[in-house]
């Protein structure tokens, strides 16, 4: 059964939603992914929506370019958490997504990443499920070990080399 629920509008959003869900599988965290549009398939969505508490899901991880209304809407029926996912555009480089989403009315929140920020979105989820679920948080603390180490390696690789070499 599925904890969380990863849903675009358009398989164009889908490089960015994978990377979300690449995180969940790194945790062991089930997941299922869905195109679904709410403008163009009303219907669908909000079965959806209405139903994903009843299927197990924790939280639901939503992209959305330009109008971005997927989120908000799912916030509006979905009563857990749900993060939005603004898509870069062609027309305004993602702003008008990330405002779309950012600007929810009182009462309507919606946890929202950077543009294109799947992966963080992945890491959010996975931390909120953590709340509950102490093997999970030992997994994001040696995630967290993991990330420092690499940086200290980086670091000790342009110690050595210095910046004219390190890409060499």
């Amino acid at each position: 059964m599925a904890t969380v629920g990863i849903v675009m509008g358009s398989d164009s959003d889908m490089s960015v939603m994978s990377k979300a869900a690449d995180i969940l599988e790194r945790f062991g965290i089930d997941y299922e992914m869905r195109i679904i549009s709410a403008h163009r398939e009303p219907d669908v969505f909000f079965e959806y929506a209405k139903s994903a508490k009843d299927k197990g899901m924790k939280v639901i991880i939503a992209g959305a370019g330009m109008a971005a209304h997927l989120p908000g809407m799912f916030a509006a029926i979905f009563p857990l958490p749900v993060i939005g996912v603004p898509m870069h555009t062609t027309s305004l480089g993602g702003r008008d997504s990330l405002y779309s989403i950012v600007q929810m009315p009182s009462g309507i929140p919606v946890a929202t990443v950077a543009i294109g920020g799947g992966a963080n979105a992945g890491l959010l989820a996975a931390r909120m499920l953590a709340i509950s679920d102490d093997k999970l948080l030992a997994k994001l603390e040696e995630y967290s070990c993991e990330m420092e180490e690499g940086v200290a390696k980086k670091d000790a690789r342009l110690s050595e080399v210095g910046y004219k070499n390190y890409d060499k």
